[in-house]
C-alpha cells in the first residue's frame, strides 16, 4: 500500500540556530504522523503507514536522503513540515511523482509562514503543485498541539492523496466491450493511463461461460455460496406474464449461473488462489483490478441471465464469505461511472452505489399522479436514482447508527446484523423480460432507500476538447409516503432499486432548482455515497489534476494547491478548470 512520508525541514544555518530548533521541527513530523495514523485508514481497513524522515532536512543532501528513503518505503504522498525559515529550494520535495503538502506552523518567533510562501511558490515556479496549510490564530512556540483547522487539512489532504496514489499501477478490467450505445463504456485507454496510472484490461464475455463449462471454480466454495444464496437472498415479485416467466426449474438453475457468474467476475479482477490449487495457474493470477465493468446488454442478456446479481453484491460489503470490503463493479461496463464509485469507496472507505440518473419529478407532477404532497427534504422535488437491476445492498440504508438513523458504515465498523438488515430489505425479483430476454435476477430495495440519509452523488465525464470533469452534487435521500412511492415506482420498474434523491439547492446555477440539477448532469447514470464528501471530492480532483465543472459545496471551505490562486481568485471554477489545463494530466 502506498504511504505518506513526512518531511520535518528546518534552517540549515548552524551555531545554535539549526540545534535550538531540532525538537520542535521534529515534534511537528511526530504530531502529524500520529494524527494521520489514528484517524485514517486503507480502504482495506488497516491504518495508513506514515514514514518520517531519519533526520531534519536542512540542505540538499538530506533532501536526497529523504528521497531515497521515502522510494524505498513506497512514499506517494508527502507532508512537509517546519516551524521556521529554510532554504527553500534546498529542501523541498522535487520528486514530479509525489502529491505534496506543507504545513507552515503559524508563531512568531521563527518565520515559518515566510518559509511556507517562500516555497509554496518555489513550487509553483518549478510545476509542481503543492497544498498550503497554515494554521488560522498564531500559536506559542512551545505549543505541541495541532489546531482544528490545521488537522482538518492534514487529514483531508492525507485521505485524498492515499485514494488518488491507491490507483496507480492497478487495472480497470472491462467484462464485454461497449453496451447498448452508452458512451461511458467507450474505454478511454490514455486516461485511465494519464489521470490515474491504472492500467486497462479486457476479457471477452465468453471467458464466464468457459469457466463455467470447464469447471473453472472454486466448488466448494460454490455449495457454500448456494447454501448462503437460498438461506439469504429471497426470491421477490414475478412481473412477467405467465406465458414469458420461467419455470421454477429454470429459475433454479439461472440461480446457480448467477451465482458461479460473480464468483468468477471476482476471480477475473483479483484473482484467487484456490484455482492454482486445483490446476488452473493463469486463471488464478486474475487482472489485478481494482475497478471493473461487465457489459451485459444486449448481446449477453438476451441470450443468458444478466449480471444484476453479480454487480449488486460485488459492490456490496458482505457475502457467503462474510464482511469484507466491497468490490467496485460498473453497471453496463460505464467506465465513468466505475470511476465514480472507486473514487466514493477510496474516499469513504464504503460503497459508491451505481443508478441510473432516471426521472426528475416536479412536486406538481407528483401530486398531479398520486394526489398527495411532497414534504420534508423532497418538498422541491426529487430525482429518481434507480439502476437498471443492481445496486449495492448498503445502498438500503437499513444499517442504523446509535441514534436509530440511516448509514453506509465501511466494512470494519459493519456486523452481521448489519449485513442481515440489507438483505432483509432487498428481495431479487425475476429480471424483466423486456429488458432480459435471458433472466436473472434483479436487486429490489422493499420500500426504497431509508430516508434522510445524507449522500453525496457524483459523475465523472469525458468531453472531447476538454477532458475528464466532475460533477457533485449533495443531498439526502427521501423516504416518500409508502402510496406515493409505490405509484412512481410502479411507472418506471418495481423489480429495481429505488433512492429518491434530494439535492441541496444554493439558488443560482446549476443549483437553482432540482429540474436544473437534473437538467445540468452530464450523463444517464451517476453514483452516490453515504455522507457529505463534496470537499474531499474537489480536493481530490485537483490532485488528478481534473477540473469540477459543477457542485454545490461551500466555496469558502474548498482546499486545492496553492497554485490554483494564481490562476484567479474571484472564480474558483473557472481558475480550476485553467490550472488543470496547465499542468495535465498527473501520468502523462
Amino acid at each position: 500500500m502506498v504511504k505518506i512520508g513526512i518531511r520535518p525541514c528546518i534552517d540549515g544555518r548552524r551555531n545554535g540556530v539549526r540545534e535550538g530548533l531540532e525538537d520542535q521541527t521534529m515534534g511537528m513530523a511526530i504530531s502529524a504522523a500520529k494524527l494521520i495514523t489514528e484517524n485514517l485508514k486503507y480502504s482495506n481497513g488497516s491504518p495508513i503507514d506514515v514514514v518520517i524522515a531519519d533526520t531534519t532536512i536542512g540542505g540538499v543532501k538530506e533532501a536526497a536522503m529523504c528521497q531515497e528513503k521515502f522510494e524505498r518505503e513506497g512514499v506517494g504522498v508527502t507532508l512537509t513540515v517546519s516551524p521556521c525559515w529554510c532554504y527553500s529550494t534546498e529542501v523541498m520535495d522535487q520528486n514530479p511523482s509525489t502529491i505534496k503538502a506543507v504545513w507552515g506552523f503559524n508563531g512568531t518567533e521563527r518565520p515559518g509562514a515566510v518559509f511556507l510562501a517562500a516555497v509554496l511558490a518555489a513550487h509553483s515556479q518549478k510545476g509542481l503543485p503543492a497544498f498550503g496549510i497554515y494554521g488560522h490564530d498564531v500559536q506559542d512556540a512551545s505549543d505541541q498541539t495541532i489546531p482544528e483547522d490545521v488537522q482538518e487539512k492534514i487529514l483531508r489532504f492525507a485521505k485524498c492523496g492515499i485514494a488518488a496514489k491507491q490507483m496507480r499501477t492497478k487495472s480497470y478490467l472491462q467484462i464485454g466491450s461497449m453496451c447498448m450505445g452508452i458512451g461511458g463504456s467507450i474505454i478511454d485507454q490514455d486516461m485511465i493511463q494519464e489521470y490515474f496510472g491504472m492500467r486497462s484490461e479486457s476479457v471477452d464475455e465468453t471467458e464466464i461461460l468457459r469457466r463455467i463449462d470447464l469447471g473453472i471454480y472454486d466448488h466448494e466454495e460454490f455449495d457454500k455460496a448456494m447454501a448462503w444464496t437460498k438461506e439469504n437472498c429471497k426470491e421477490g415479485r414475478e412481473t412477467n406474464s405467465d406465458d414469458m416467466a420461467f419455470s421454477r426449474e429454470v429459475k433454479d438453475e439461472q440461480w446457480e449461473f448467477v451465482v458461479k457468474s460473480m464468483m468468477i467476475i471476482r476471480d477475473l479482477m483479483v484473482g484467487n488462489p484456490r484455482l492454482a490449487e486445483l490446476g488452473f495457474v493463469e486463471e488464478s493470477c486474475g487482472h489485478n483490478a481494482i475497478l471493473g465493468g461487465v457489459q451485459g446488454q444486449r448481446q449477453w442478456t438476451d441470450y443468458k441471465p444478466n449480471f444484476d446479481f453479480a454487480e449488486a453484491l460485488l459492490s456490496s460489503q458482505f457475502d457467503w464469505n462474510g464482511i469484507r470490503e466491497a468490490y467496485v463493479l460498473a453497471t453496463e461496463n460505464d467506465v465513468l461511472n466505475g470511476f465514480s464509485m472507486l473514487f466514493e469507496h477510496l474516499l469513504t472507505n464504503s460503497p459508491g452505489i451505481f443508478a441510473d440518473v432516471r426521472t426528475y419529478w416536479s412536486p406538481e407532477a407528483v401530486k398531479r399522479v398520486t394526489g398527495k404532497e411532497l414534504t420534508g427534504y423532497a418538498k422541491d422535488g426529487i430525482i429518481h436514482l434507480i439502476n437498471s437491476g443492481a445496486a449495492a445492498l448498503d445502498g438500503t440504508g437499513a444499517m442504523s447508527n446509535e441514534d436509530g438513523n440511516p448509514v453506509i458504515k465501511p466494512f470494519y465498523e459493519m456486523t452481521e446484523a448489519d449485513a442481515k438488515a440489507c438483505l432483509e430489505k432487498t428481495d431479487w425479483c425475476p429480471a424483466d423480460q423486456f429488458y432480459f430476454r435471458g433472466g436473472g435476477f434483479s436487486s429490489h430495495f422493499i420500500g426504497g432507500t431509508r430516508g434522510g440519509m445524507p449522500i453525496t452523488m457524483v459523475r465523472l465525464n469525458l468531453v472531447k476538447g476538454l477532458g475528464p470533469v466532475l460533477q457533485i452534487a449533495e443531498g439526502w435521500s427521501c423516504e416518500l409516503d409508502p402510496d406515493v412511492s409505490e405509484v412512481l415506482d410502479e411507472r418506471t420498474n418495481p423489480t429495481w432499486p429505488t433512492t429518491w434523491f434530494a439535492p441541496r439547492l444554493t439558488g443560482k446555477g446549476a443549483f437553482t432548482d432540482v429540474y436544473s440539477v437534473m437538467a445540468n448532469w452530464g450523463a444517464n447514470h451517476g453514483a452516490f455515497c453515504y455522507g457529505h464528501i463534496g470537499q474531499d471530492l474537489i480536493t481530490f480532483a485537483s490532485m488528478l489534476r481534473i477540473p469540477v465543472n459543477m457542485h454545490n459545496v461551500d466555496e469558502s471551505s474548498m482546499f486545492r494547491p496553492s497554485t490554483w490562486s494564481a490562476f484567479g481568485t474571484s472564480n474558483p471554477e473557472g481558475a480550476d478548470f485553467r490550472a488543470c489545463a496547465a499542468l495535465g494530466p498527473m501520468y502523462k
